[in-house]
């Protein structure tokens, strides 16, 4: 595996934050954990991104070994993203995130403010949000 470009902190913690660390990449990695996709499902599915950052992002994650992407020599050519063993690992501690999100809007009385978890099912599983 190349060395990644930018060095990551020392401590676990925050080596872990600093790897998921922006607006866009746990929302990414939520919709990757039901299965592959092309660069242009991913921008339908988060319109608010522009490709430019969708794209940063997504390198970003295949840097840290999060994100594989797979190119089919297709005409025209076809790139998947898909979330790696690594970056599945994340489902359950985005899963908790999301709960304890909806839990603090609760707390704060603006839950009605709020959308949703992204939780999609891998698979035959099924996960109670």
């Amino acid at each position: 595996m190349p060395e990644p470009i930018k060095k990551l902190p020392k401590l676990p913690v925050e080596r872990a934050l600093k790897v998921i660390s922006g607006r866009w990449k746990p929302v990414i990695l939520c919709y990757l954990f039901s299965g592959p996709k092309r660069l242009s499902q991913l921008k339908r599915m988060m319109p608010d991104i522009t490709q430019k950052v969708l794209i940063q992002q997504l390198r970003e994650m295949e840097e840290h070994g999060l994100v594989d992407r797979q190119i089919f020599p297709d005409v025209p050519i076809r790139v998947e993203y898909n979330a790696t063993e690594l970056g599945l690992g994340l489902e359950p501690i985005l899963l908790a995130l999301c709960r304890w999100g909806q839990r603090h809007a609760e707390e704060r009385d603006e839950a009605v403010e709020i959308a949703d978890c992204i939780v999609r099912p891998r698979h035959d599983q099924t996960i109670a949000a």
